[in-house]
């Protein structure tokens, strides 16, 4: 097999910590090479489904299907977390998780980190609204963030065919705390935007691991992405930011996403497209692509010169 799906089948430890007074369910996988850590990985999920079937996906024989496995093999501490409304967090029907709500409780997560251990900033991605969570959580603490990677992010929701279907539901979403979660709904988010886009074996396990966890989802992020847009302010991310975007996305149009990139203020950014690759981009054929951008962005090297610099 190609070098590049080589990953080990890494041990996963479960912590718990507080966010707002409540329980934060916390997931590490520590680096397995020898030598000091290549930088340690904060991963933040989405509306959808809990943080494990997102990034520690299990699949027979098939340990790549784990970002977490892969990143872990490569010298990376990874870390994911379920923001409060998911999982093993706290679901009580006072949470509506939105994305202040995630912002708040990636901090939680990195204050334990921290407390772990970890040296440095962190290396922070986040997917869908856990890219909003991941954006507002670096706005706010930017000295907490060394790079963050935005993959499937919405801005201000310009251009959004999801969005848009989505704003039809807006007083229902209003009306209740959560919404029933099944495999039906799953299964849309792999199909509404290009079919066959998703990996064969990596669908139905995914499905399956999201509704062990939860039957329900709180409708905060939904409510926020489509009444309350722009939540995050460009020019405020310091630190550099990578866009990631798939070719078939429904979420994130092109125009929104480049008018956010635009006014990011560091020279260290980049936008990536990933060809072949809908919403769940480590759930695709091509999760290979998403890996390999977010694996070159988090290893790039220290500037030498700066503008300035004599």
């Amino acid at each position: 097999m190609d070098e590049l799906y080589t990953a080990e089948a890494v041990e996963g430890i479960a912590h718990e910590s507080v966010s707002q007074g409540q329980k934060l369910f916390i997931w590490q996988k520590p680096r397995v090479l020898d030598g000091p850590s290549r930088g340690t990985i904060l991963f933040v999920h989405g509306s959808s489904m809990a943080s494990q079937p997102t990034f520690d996906l299990q699949v027979e024989g098939k340990p790549y299907a784990s970002v977490m496995n892969w990143f872990a093999s490569r010298g990376f501490d990874t870390w994911c977390f379920d923001c409060r409304g998911y999982g093993r967090s706290y679901k009580g029907d006072d949470v509506l998780a939105t994305i202040s709500d995630g912002a708040d409780d990636a901090l939680a997560a990195a204050e334990y980190i921290a407390d772990q251990g970890a040296e440095g900033s962190l290396l922070v991605y986040g997917i869908s609204s856990g890219a909003l969570r991941a954006a507002l959580f670096s706005q706010r603490n930017p000295d907490r963030v060394a790079r963050v990677a935005l993959d499937a992010m919405v801005w201000t929701g310009k251009g959004s065919p999801t969005l848009e279907q989505r704003r039809t539901k807006l007083d229902q979403w209003r009306g209740t705390t959560r919404r029933p979660q099944n495999a039906e709904f799953m299964w849309s988010i792999f199909n509404r935007d290009h079919p066959g886009t998703v990996h064969d074996d990596f669908a139905q396990p995914f499905i399956d691991q999201v509704l062990e966890l939860d039957d329900s989802m709180p409708n905060g992020t939904y409510i926020d992405m489509c009444a309350n847009l722009p939540l995050v302010d460009p020019a405020k991310l310091a630190m550099p930011v990578a866009i990631m975007r798939g070719e078939y996305d429904g979420i994130a149009s092109m125009e929104d996403l480049l008018d956010f990139f635009a006014l990011l203020p560091n020279a260290d950014k980049e936008f990536a497209v990933m060809p072949g690759i809908s919403h769940a981009s480590f759930a695709q054929k091509n999760f290979m692509i998403a890996y390999q951008i977010l694996h070159a962005f988090y290893t790039r090297p220290k500037q030498l010169y700066r503008a300035g610099d004599h």
